[in-house]
């Protein structure tokens, strides 16, 4: 008689365990099952990114309720999809528009993000555009008050009264249209002249400190009277404390680029209205 092998029955317990272990592995990649069909975890996981993303509109911390409410979610997404499948909505032609939309959408949102990740703004060019933009706000700072009106004939009456001996803030807070820097007495803080319209900036340059324009400053706003209090050197500030904001900028200004260079070498019979 030949001799029965003892790994028979160890292999028929082996083939036995792996036979039950599949179903339990494939069931730790889905949350559920439903009507035959599993619903992934990589499902809810993508959900999860986008609800928790750094930056995002609503953005949310992630927690254990946060994470179950996405786990109902798309176990309920699934029951729907697949009653709207069961009902033939996957054919109706508006639905079928609107997933061309959302796929040109997605796509087109990742070509840019992708674009973005493999072009990043570099230290030496943020250090550029810090320099570009100190040279053009450097020099010297002027600390301005201003009163305005709107007639002319009403700026040389309040010019008198200063040289009389009234205040100038005084008659700022209550005679002076622009109400914001009139709060201050006028006040204006110090700015470089370039972030004036170019008739006060020429008058205010040509004042020494402590003087006062003598005949009104006409302007789009109305008729100014200037005093200068104070100049200083520009101050800058540091590069480490803007950078973010030069990073979005000249990230943006990238993809601004590259959106333009697509459409320039597109080959189409199409005129864009701008």
């Amino acid at each position: 008689m030949k001799k029965k092998s003892v790994y028979a029955p160890r292999a028929a317990v082996l083939a036995l365990s792996v036979a039950l272990a599949l179903p339990l592995a494939a069931h730790a990649q889905n949350i559920a099952i439903v009507n035959g069909k599993p619903v992934p975890k990589a499902r809810a996981e993508a959900l999860l990114a986008q609800a928790t993303k750094p930056g995002a509109q609503g953005a949310q911390p992630r927690t254990p309720e946060l994470e179950r409410q996405v786990r109902d979610e798309v176990v309920l997404r699934e029951m729907f999809v697949q009653e709207a499948e069961k009902r033939g909505l996957a054919a109706n032609p508006d639905y079928k528009a609107q997933m061309e939309l959302a796929r040109q959408s997605i796509l087109i949102r990742q070509l840019f993000t992708d674009y973005q990740a493999k072009n990043p703004v570099t230290d030496a060019e943020v250090q550029a555009e810090y320099d570009k933009f100190k040279a053009q706000s450097g020099g010297t700072e002027y600390r301005a008050r201003h009163i305005l009106v709107e007639k002319e004939d009403e700026a040389p009456a309040l010019i008198a009264q200063i040289k009389g001996g009234a205040k100038f803030e005084d008659l700022a807070k209550a005679k002076s249209k622009d109400t914001g820097s009139g709060e201050n007495g006028g006040d204006l803080d110090f700015a470089n002249p370039g972030s004036y319209v170019p008739e006060f900036s020429q008058a205010l340059t040509k004042l020494k400190k402590g003087e006062m324009t003598e005949t009104p400053v006409k302007t789009q706003f109305g008729y100014h009277i200037i005093k200068l209090e104070d100049t200083r050197e520009a101050q800058m500030p540091a590069i480490a404390d803007v950078k973010p904001q030069i990073v979005q900028q000249l990230s943006q200004m990238k993809v601004a680029k590259f959106r333009d260079e697509i459409k320039a070498k597109a080959k189409t019979d199409y005129k864009f209205s701008q």
